[in-house]
């Protein structure tokens, strides 16, 4: 449950397992408001994958301030070594700590976990979480927001999207963020056209990329080594972006421009994002046919 801060009751979600942890202390309506770049995700060690790009550019910033969000309580994740007898409530408990000492090191603004379990938030227009997405949206306006590619193929990531862009539709249009990035977790994007991607820079504070993954020692010590994966993704992505070019960045991620969903409400999710793969369709079908 989120605690109070300096003696004031804190901002309160709709789950009974949401947690609210803000590493400096700053009461929490002014930690989501000076909040301008915002990840939201489904599980802990999402947002260092997926919004590693806002984390450093917030990173020691004077103006900036990095927000987080898990929406999911982080039960049935896969364990083993010291943590293969724990039970899911366990691994809950475990798992959310880990977020908070992930906020910590990356010095975000706020962290908020909704605690909502991942069968809850695969259903369409799901009232609550909206409305916890909806009031993290309203209170920080952030200038750019992080969410799940709607190409991934892990089922919460694709229905943790959905969530996001129902409760972004709910919202009116001077409120919604600059910027909506649809970014790699589970399918990686570097199938995308050129003309496509969007890249987002992570070689800020190289540095902090093993740090804010190496505090999930329940995933690593579980045998997934996401800290040197994302490392290694991080720059082949940079070097292998463009075949007759130098590189320019020896960190890169990859991610969709959502903006056009959060701008034009008429526009369907399933379209928009099978157009991707139509478009890499005719890119391979035009390319090999032009030398038979």
């Amino acid at each position: 449950m989120s605690e109070p801060v300096h003696g004031r009751c804190t901002v309160q979600f709709r789950h009974p397992k949401h947690d609210l942890y803000i590493p400096d202390q700053t009461e929490p309506w002014t930690a989501l408001r000076r909040v301008t770049h915002l990840g939201i995700v489904s599980h802990q060690d999402d947002l260092e994958i997926a919004a590693y790009h806002g984390i450093t550019e917030c990173f020691h910033s004077d103006d900036q301030w990095f927000g987080g969000v898990v929406v999911t309580d982080g039960a049935g994740s896969p364990r083993k070594g010291p943590y293969e007898k724990y039970t899911d409530e366990q691994m809950q408990k475990v798992r959310l700590i880990e977020q908070r000492k992930a906020a910590y090191v990356g010095e975000y603004s706020i962290m908020v976990q909704l605690g909502y379990p991942s069968d809850e938030i695969k259903r369409p227009q799901h009232a609550p979480a909206i409305a916890d997405l909806k009031m993290i949206l309203e209170h920080t306006q952030p200038k750019i927001l992080y969410l799940h590619n709607p190409c991934d193929r892990h089922d919460t990531h694709v229905a943790t999207f959905l969530r996001c862009l129902e409760a972004l539709r709910e919202l009116p249009a001077d409120m919604r963020p600059q910027k909506v990035y649809g970014c790699e977790v589970w399918r990686k994007l570097d199938w995308l056209l050129s003309d496509d991607k969007v890249m987002l820079w992570v070689d800020k504070h190289p540095h902090m990329l093993r740090p804010l993954l190496g505090v999930f020692d329940s995933q690593i010590s579980g045998g997934k080594r996401y800290d040197l994966a994302e490392e290694g993704l991080r720059h082949a992505n940079a070097t292998y972006f463009d075949s007759h070019t130098t590189d320019n960045t020896s960190l890169l991620t990859f991610a969709m421009d959502l903006t056009p969903l959060v701008q034009d409400d008429s526009l369907c999710p399933v379209e928009y994002s099978v157009n991707y793969v139509k478009r890499l369709e005719a890119d391979v079908h035009d390319r090999v046919r032009k030398f038979m």
